[in-house]
């Protein structure tokens, strides 16, 4: 799944999940770029690991020995000979993507296939993406990025409880990182891409220019800027409360002895807690705010695993998570042999779009675009990147050159049209509902939610529905529904649905 926030020690705990709001523009510097997304136990200056181990309890226990296996952090770097930007020259750019994530890439690599002029700025534009990206096949496929799949699955299975399974006829695939990004670095090179390794710091907005300054002091001339920094929110402006729901995860990759999973299907979803049955506070917690197993199966004994909170506010702390899941891995018989890797994400999904338009433009998370109700960004950006770029190259490419204010406003309307903006309010409407139930509650709206139509189900989780079909999909959700699961809804999901069609009808306005 998608994520945001990765730490290779193990040992690292977080207890609460508060996202720095974008006070004023100054805060900028202080931030870590690109792709960090800051917590406040750790600015503040406190100790993010943990104080003491109890002894007493049998999960912590295992817990510790399990994260002795975690290895040191590896940075892995691509090795091209990149062309660097020449500050002496002082040439203006027409674009400058901020970060080298897959959005950056994305659309720099689309831009600059136009003729267009690109600089990415990035402290460590070559380093592999830390993170374990699992996406539905067919959203590559439509991308023409098969290719960059390194293990594929015919399906996947969901567990609603130890009496219900359901089987997903939709292959699944795990992205290579390294292959992936090659293949964008490589466009991008061969299209004239100019590289800045550097952090920014500021930017200051002329009538129709843009100054980028950097940490090793150099400035850039731009007319136009891009924040592809993910959920540091780099440069993008916010003008409203930002109070997301987390999807707080833990996942290794690891050799085990063996496991029960078959190796055909990806494990999409595993609400199963009989694990937890002698961890009596462990059951209690799960049972108010439940996490669930993802795993991908590579062979017999090689294996991704990840224990997932969907969404809560505040996010299920780190140490709870991993205690879940030393409890479901014993359950279940996997003895971890050793570990390649660990990761710690954190999801802001849901919360406020920026402020739209604005001189900077945005993609990816820092321009709201994770899915409020799943968590999933990776496809739904690539996705949205030829069109951002295309909208670019409208402006820069056309006889009558647009710039400034003018060249922001069409990017961000095309980026964020009305049907966009309604289908987020939608999945908005979802989280919130989301956040609201209990094991039990979850259990039944998967339940349902996996017995729609493929269309439905797929669409949803694509982004591929918009208004008319998610209303649909509302109806069939509750007409598949328990009893149970309908009054549910209507319980909790009441103010939710005014919240939506409020801000629905202000968007009309």
């Amino acid at each position: 799944m998608d994520t945001i926030l990765r730490l290779h020690n193990g040992l690292h705990s977080f207890n609460s999940f508060q996202v720095r709001s974008r006070d004023t523009h100054k805060h900028n510097q202080h931030r870590v770029f690109p792709r960090i997304f800051r917590l406040k136990k750790c600015e503040s200056g406190s100790s993010s690991v943990l104080s003491s181990r109890r002894k007493t309890a049998c999960v912590v226990k295992a817990r510790s020995t399990l994260l002795e296996l975690v290895p040191e952090a590896k940075k892995e770097s691509l090795e091209f000979e990149l062309p660097a930007y020449d500050p002496a020259k002082q040439l203006p750019v027409d674009l400058v993507v901020v970060g080298s994530g897959p959005a950056g890439l994305a659309v720099a690599q689309q831009v600059s296939e136009a003729g267009i002029s690109v600089c990415c700025i990035d402290p460590s534009p070559q380093s592999i993406w830390p993170n374990n990206y699992g996406v539905w096949v067919d959203e590559f496929e439509a991308m023409d990025l098969l290719d960059c799949l390194d293990t594929t699955w015919s399906g996947a299975v969901v567990y609603i409880d130890d009496k219900t399974k359901k089987f997903l006829d939709r292959p699944y695939g795990r992205v290579n990182r390294r292959l992936l990004k090659s293949k964008m670095m490589k466009k991008c090179i061969s299209n004239g891409v100019q590289f800045h390794q550097a952090k920014v710091r500021n930017v200051i907005h002329e009538a129709s220019r843009t100054l980028v300054s950097c940490s090793d002091g150099v400035t850039l001339q731009a007319s136009v800027v891009l924040d592809a920094t993910g959920f540091s929110r780099c440069l993008v402006e916010y003008d409203k409360p930002y109070d997301p729901g987390y999807q707080v995860a833990y996942g290794i990759v690891a050799e085990v002895d063996g496991h029960p999973f078959d190796v055909d299907k990806m494990v999409f979803m595993d609400w199963r807690d009989s694990h937890l049955s002698n961890e009596s506070v462990l059951m209690s917690n799960n049972k108010k705010i439940p996490t669930f197993l993802y795993a991908m199966p590579f062979s017999p004994t090689r294996i991704f695993l990840e224990e997932t909170s969907l969404v809560a506010r505040p996010g299920v702390s780190v140490e709870e998570i991993q205690k879940r899941m030393v409890a479901r891995l014993k359950h279940l018989g996997i003895q971890v042999k050793s570990i390649e890797e660990d990761e710690i994400c954190v999801i802001p999904m849901g919360g406020p779009l920026p402020v739209i338009p604005q001189r900077i433009l945005g993609i990816g998370g820092t321009a709201g675009m994770v899915h409020p109700s799943t968590g999933y960004m990776v496809a739904r950006t690539l996705a949205a990147a030829p069109i951002l770029a295309s909208s670019i190259v409208k402006c820069l490419g056309s006889g009558k050159r647009i710039t400034g204010n003018e060249l922001s406003a069409e990017v961000w309307k095309d980026l964020w049209p009305m049907d966009r903006r309604r289908q987020r309010e939608f999945f908005c409407f979802g989280m919130d509902i989301l956040l609201k139930l209990d094991l039990e509650g979850t259990r039944r709206f998967f339940s349902a939610f996996f017995d729609l139509e493929p269309y439905y189900w797929h669409g949803f989780l694509s982004s591929r529905l918009f208004l008319p079909d998610l209303v649909v999909f509302g109806l069939a959700l509750f007409a598949h529904a328990s009893n149970t699961s309908r009054l549910e809804i209507m319980a909790k999901g009441t103010l939710p649905l005014v919240k939506m069609i409020n801000n629905l009808v202000r968007e009309r306005e």
